[in-house]
Parts: C-alpha cells; structure tokens; sequence
C-alpha cells in the first residue's frame, strides 16, 4: 500500500470521473454532488501522507518505481538507449503542494456550483485537470512530469474556453500559446538533461549533478559556450524560460491576465491558486536544484526579474478599475517575491519562495472565490460601481478584509511568513535587491486597502441595499480557506518542518 500511495493519489480523481459517466447530462445537482465527492478521495489520501510523512528523513518517500519505455537511438557516436521509468514519490518540497492542491481542488469544486451548463463535462475535465496537477507534483522523472504538465494545459485550455465569460475564446487561445511555446522549450530542454546526466529520473540526475557542477566550476574561461557545455547552458536557459512563462514573469505574463478576467470562478482559483505555482516548482526542482552552477551564477538576473515583478505589478495593480485585474496584478508582484527568494541562495530565501507559493496560493483562491459570490450578486467587478456592501453583505465584506489582510502581509497570517523571509534572505546576500522590493510591500498595502475601502465602505448604493448575504455554501469553504491562512501564518512550522530536508540539500548543492 505504500508504495502505491502517490499512484492512489495521483489517479484517484478518475473514480470521481468513472460515476459522473453515469449520471445523465440534465441532472444538475446530481453531477454537482459527484463532482465535489470526485475530489474528496484525493484530499483524504493528501492528509494521510502529510501526517505519515516521516521528518528529518532524506531523499524522496512513497517512491514506485517501475520500468516503462525503452527507447533506441542511432547517434554519430553509437547506439544511446533512453530509459524512461513511470517513478512517483514525495519530498518536503512537494509534499506542500500536494496537499494545497488537493484542498483548493475540493474547494473549487464547490465553487463550481456557479456553473450554468454542461455541468457533466464540465466536472470530468476539472477532475482530470487535478490529475495532472497531482502528476506534475508526484512525479520522480522528467518525461513523467512532462506528460502530466501537457494533462494541465488541455484541460485548462476546455475549461477556460468553454465555461469562460464573453472573450473567452481569446483568452483560452493566448493561454495555449504562451503555454504551449513553453512545454516545447521546456520539452528540449528536458531532452538536453538526458544528453548531460544521462538519465531522467530525478534521484540519478541528483547523483550527477557534483560532477557536472564541478565540470563547470573548473572551466578555465567561461563555460557558457566551452567545447560541449553549450548543451547545459541551453538547458538551464530553456528551463528558466519555460517556467518563467508558467509562473509568470515580466514580460511573459499577459497570457495570465486574460485567464484571471476571464476563466470561470472555479478553474481561476485552480490557476491561481496551483497551476502558477508549477512555474515556481519547476524552477527550484529543476533550476535551483540540479543546475545550482548557474543559479549562482546568475542570481542577480533572476533577483532583478523579481523586483521587477514586485514592483510591476504592485504599480499597475494599484491602477487597475476590476476588482479581477487588481487581483491578476497582485499575483504578479507576489511571484516576484518567489524570485526574490530564489535568488537569496540562502535557507531562508528558499523557504519564503516555497511558503510564499503555498500561502499565494490560499489566498489568491479565497480572494477569487469572493469575486465569484460577488460577481453572482451585482453581475460587476468595477470598483466604481461598488461600494457600501458592508451594510447589506456584512460577511461576505467581512472575509473580503481579511483576505486583503494577508494579501498585504498582515503579521498572524501566511502573507507574512513567506514574505517575511524571501526578505531576509534577500537582504542577506544582495541588500539593494530586498532594499527597493520593499516599495512593491508598501505599495501592497496601498492597492489591496484602496480595493477593500471602495468596495466595501462608503455610501451604499442603492442599487445593493437588498443584496443576500453569504450563503453557507459559499460562507465554509471560504473559512476554511482563511483558516488555512491563518495556520500557517501563526504556526509555520506545518510547512517549514517538512520542507527542512530538501532544502538543505539544495543548499548544499548550491554552496550556501
């Protein structure tokens, strides 16, 4: 049964797509109630390996390894043999995101009770998109986890084109381009990784990687285009754009705010609340962790696209008249924070980057699952057309605060832990870096109170003054939402301890 746990996991939503095969199209509640049960098993399965998984213990647990393709090639030099194992398993780096997948996952399929037809398909292609999800993050080989990342981007794509709002289409459409250009860099730079470690499975590639470190550490002039070491530039690079597109940095991050304006309530908060965080995954489990050469190297360029997301999006956040786009922003300048943190090269700066992941990811979903309750009520997100819900929805305003709270770091809540120590990371190794993110912090707080105040306070508009409260239905999964945040802002160490290993093992490679 261990170890075929992350297999359970990982392939377990399908049974939840297995029983809305037989529920007739026209029944609505039934395929509802089915497709929240569909992500109820995979929640039960994270929980169970988060309290059995064992601290202080190195390396992945829960692996299932097993032979799948062999593949042959004719090359110059011979015949090379490419290996491809179906291997899964988890680590303190993934364990987190299990978990934050599988909870956003269930909470997104109550959120789905906004959905107005073709509920069937609606719900098999969620559940399938949460096995790519899960796959993305259990996988321990590099082809795997392409073949679960490639799951994600269709089912993104059905899901915002088909149940998004009016533009739609266009959105779905700029979101596979981007997407789709980087799976294929991220493709080749995967096929480049075989070529250098000779291998795809992470714990070999873990075992080469001193070498090639070394190999480059002692080029006598620049290895960046010496003999046959343009393969492992290329590699780092593709890696660093393909998941630079998926987390997004400047300036590859437009696709994004299509997708937030207009995908439907749930699978907004699947991406915000996960998928970007695939972007920020990738570039410390492949990036940090087996190029540690050159994420040294060229710490300071990713430093600088981090403050240049900070302080890109608090700006234009801070601009923005939809309540949708002011959140999209935000996202932005937040993911410039786990940049920030990767390029500390530090424990702490590692860390913040993984707690800012995870605490994003709570918080960007409960803030979009009130757009949706908001939306559903007035039919607007402008700000100019809000205001005063306070008096008539005093809940639904209530939580609106506290999640603008932890979005801008309110000490108590998980904003400020992961922010909190991708800067001193920061101010560790490059002050001047941590020194002008600040104002993306200050300027934060700024946007998100400016947002709550004209929507919430103020002279109530007539036109709300008979609007419904929060329902319960909408009200428990949004406390369960701010409860996540609030554990993890006043106890950290539900994140931290897990995640202790792995770091120092990446650290260590690094140097640091």
């Amino acid at each position: 049964m261990e170890q075929l746990i992350m297999t359970l996991l990982t392939f377990s939503p399908l049974i939840g797509v297995l029983l809305l095969a037989f529920v007739p199209r026209d029944k609505e509640k039934a395929l509802k109630v089915v497709g929240a049960f569909g992500t109820l098993l995979p929640l039960t399965l994270a929980l169970f390996l988060f309290f059995n998984f064992q601290v202080g213990k190195e390396g992945a647990q829960f692996t299932h390894t097993l032979d799948w393709i062999a593949l042959t090639f004719e090359m110059p030099y011979g015949v090379a043999k490419l290996p491809i194992a179906y291997s899964m398993g988890v680590d303190g780096l993934s364990l987190p995101l299990i978990v934050l997948t599988t909870i956003i996952a269930s909470l997104a399929a109550v959120a789905s009770m906004y959905v107005k037809q073709k509920w069937k398909s609606y719900f098999i292609t969620l559940l399938v998109l949460e096995v790519g999800m899960l796959g993305v993050f259990a996988a321990r080989d590099l082809f795997l986890f392409f073949l679960f990342f490639e799951v994600t981007l269709v089912t993104t794509f059905l899901l915002v084109g088909g149940w998004g709002y009016v533009n739609r289409e266009r959105a779905a459409n700029q979101f596979l381009l981007y997407n789709g250009i980087g799976s294929g860099i991220m493709l080749l730079a995967f096929i480049a990784m075989w070529f250098i470690f000779g291998t795809m499975q992470y714990d070999a590639i873990a075992a080469e990687v001193p070498g090639v470190t070394k190999l480059l550490a002692d080029a006598a002039d620049s290895p960046l285009f010496h003999e046959d070491k343009w393969l492992i530039s290329a590699a780092f690079f593709g890696l660093l754009v393909a998941f630079g597109i998926k987390l997004p940095f400047f300036p590859f991050h437009t696709w994004m705010l299509r997708v937030h304006v207009e995908a439907p309530p749930a699978v907004v908060m699947l991406h915000s609340g996960v998928l970007l965080k695939m972007g920020a995954y990738g570039l410390l489990r492949f990036g940090v962790g087996m190029f540690p050469w050159y994420v040294k190297e060229f710490a300071y360029v990713i430093g600088v696209l981090g403050v240049i997301n900070i302080l890109y999006g608090a700006v234009l956040a801070f601009v923005q008249k939809d309540l949708k786009r002011v959140i999209a922003y935000s996202s932005i300048s937040h993911m410039g924070i786990i940049l920030l943190g990767i390029a500390a090269l530090n424990t702490a700066g590692l860390q913040g980057a993984v707690f800012q992941a995870v605490s994003h990811g709570f918080i960007s979903a409960l803030l979009f699952f009130f757009i949706a309750a908001l939306s559903e009520r007035t039919g607007t997100t402008l700000i100019s057309e809000l205001g005063g819900l306070a008096k008539s929805t005093p809940v639904l305003a209530g939580i609106f605060l506290a999640a603008g709270m932890a979005t801008l770091g309110l000490p108590g809540m998980s904003g400020f832990i992961g922010e909190f120590l991708a800067f001193l990371g920061i101010f560790k190794t490059v002050p001047l870096f941590g020194a002008v993110g600040v104002f993306g912090i200050v300027l934060a707080a700024v946007y998100t109170l400016r947002a709550v105040l004209r929507t919430t306070y103020g002279p109530e508009r007539e036109q709300w003054q008979a609007l419904p409260d929060t329902r319960a239905i909408e009200a428990v999964p949004m406390l369960v939402l701010l409860a996540f945040i609030i554990l993890l802002g006043v106890y950290p160490a539900v994140v931290s301890e897990p995640l202790q290993m792995t770091l120092q093992t990446i650290v260590a490679g690094i140097g640091g």
